[in-house]
Parts: structure tokens; C-alpha cells; sequence
């Protein structure tokens, strides 16, 4: 090994101690110079079959976690962090079956996690599991993601799989009623823009939480003479047939 080599091995290897176990990272974040890559590459390589750090996908690694049980695997979220970020700034947020299971929405783990953002197409494969885009209805940012999370969820109440929907009204409800006046004005703004359904059933569960300001631009929005089959019973969602949910 060149005296280069071993000057950017070290280099590495100091940054490595002193990273936060189960945080991801890239070579960006490594303090390298272009002209360093290639030796850092082979660091890297070797740093792997030591088992010091592990690969999740193509320039992107963490270090593992011990515990008595063994190694813990990062969080999804922590996994996919290089790709839901972008400058510092997030631009992207995990939605269907994986972000319903972390909900408490459903009991079974997709196959695929999907990523929905407005401005990015993230494909790639964390283990030997795939990673879909989808494309958000509006612009992604660490201020309203959650907000979306909620709508998403709506959007995608009937075919959630496993889903007890007393359960789902009331988890949906509570997550709902602790919205401050700004969330609950952003949440509605962005409702505008999701598929009627979910417009009718945030309405629904936005009047059920004695929440009633921006009501009228929800039911603006909503064709008076169309029903949403969503199959909720009255009694789960007494305020049901006033935005035309059955």
C-alpha cells in the first residue's frame, strides 16, 4: 500500500470510529478529495469483509449496531435516508404497506417499500428488498411529510390490507385531532390536491374531532351527487354520511 493510500485509509477509518453506530453514510460524507476515491474504494472493500461496516446499496454504508442479541439492522427510514434527502433537505418519504405497518394500520410487511416524492425517482434495493417511486401529490419537505403520511393513509383506506377500520377511524382520529391550527390548515390545503376520497374521509374525521375551520373548501372541492364506497359504518364514523361516505 502506497504512503497516499495509507494516509486516506486512516483518514477513513478516523471518520468511522467516531460515526454514531446504525447511521447511514455515503463517500461525500467521508472528507475525501475526488482524487482520493479509488483509494478509498479499496478502504471501504477492506473495511467490509472485516465486518466493520456494511453495505446497504451502491455508495451507501453503515456501521452495524451490537447488542446482546447480536447485530441490529438500521431502521427503514435510516436505510433509505441518502435517498429521502437530497442537499440536507428532504425530498422524499416512505408510504404504502411499510409506512401502514409502522402506523399500526396493518399487521403484514410489504414485499416492496415505496418512496414517494415530486421531484425524484428512488429505485433501488435494500437486502433483498425492492424500492418503488411513487409520485407525491405535492412538493416534500421535513415541515409536511407527516402530513402526507396521514393523507396517504386516507387515500389508501380501502385497500390497506388487514385493516380493522374501528380500530384504523379511531388511530386516524387521534393522530388527526393533535394537528395544531397551521397543520390542520396545511393538511386541508394539500387534501386538495389528493383524490376526492381522501378529501371526504379527512373531512370526516376533521368534523368527527370538533375540528371545523376549513371545512367549506374540503366540501367545495367534493361532487355533491358522487358517494365514496369506503364500507365504514356509521357507527365508527358517525359524520360518515354527511360528506357521502358508505
Amino acid at each position: 500500500m502506497s504512503y497516499q493510500s495509507m494516509k486516506v485509509a486512516e483518514k477513513i477509518q478516523r471518520k468511522i470510529n467516531r460515526m454514531q453506530e446504525g447511521i447511514t453514510f455515503k463517500y461525500q460524507q467521508l472528507g475525501i478529495d475526488q482524487s482520493e476515491y479509488s483509494a478509498a474504494t479499496k478502504t471501504i472493500e477492506r473495511l467490509i469483509k472485516k465486518g466493520m461496516i456494511k453495505r446497504v446499496s451502491t455508495g451507501v454504508f453503515y456501521k452495524p449496531k451490537q447488542s446482546a442479541f447480536g447485530e441490529l439492522r438500521p431502521r427503514e427510514e435510516e436505510l433509505l435516508k441518502p435517498y429521502l434527502f437530497q442537499d440536507g433537505k428532504r425530498i422524499a418519504y416512505i408510504t404504502g404497506g411499510s409506512l401502514y405497518n409502522r402506523m399500526g394500520l396493518t399487521t403484514q410487511v410489504p414485499k416492496t417499500i415505496k418512496v414517494a416524492s415530486k421531484v425524484k425517482r428512488v429505485t433501488t434495493k435494500i437486502g433483498k428488498t425492492q424500492v418503488k417511486p411513487v409520485k407525491s401529490y405535492v412538493d416534500v419537505s421535513n415541515e409536511n411529510y407527516y402530513l402526507l403520511e396521514i393523507l396517504d393513509a386516507l387515500k389508501d383506506f380501502k385497500t390497506i390490507p388487514d385493516l380493522d377500520k374501528k380500530s384504523a377511524i379511531a388511530l386516524l382520529k387521534n393522530e388527526i385531532s393533535k394537528l395544531s391550527e397551521n397543520d390542520q390548515t396545511k393538511i386541508i390545503r394539500y387534501a386538495l390536491k389528493y383524490p376526492p376520497r381522501a378529501t371526504a374521509l379527512l373531512g370526516a374525521i376533521l368534523e368527527l374531532s370538533n375540528k371545523k375551520s376549513g371545512l367549506d373548501r374540503l366540501r367545495a372541492k367534493l361532487n355533491p351527487l358522487t358517494t365514496y364506497r369506503l364500507v365504514i359504518k356509521k357507527e365508527t364514523l358517525p359524520t360518515a354520511p354527511e360528506w357521502n361516505i358508505n
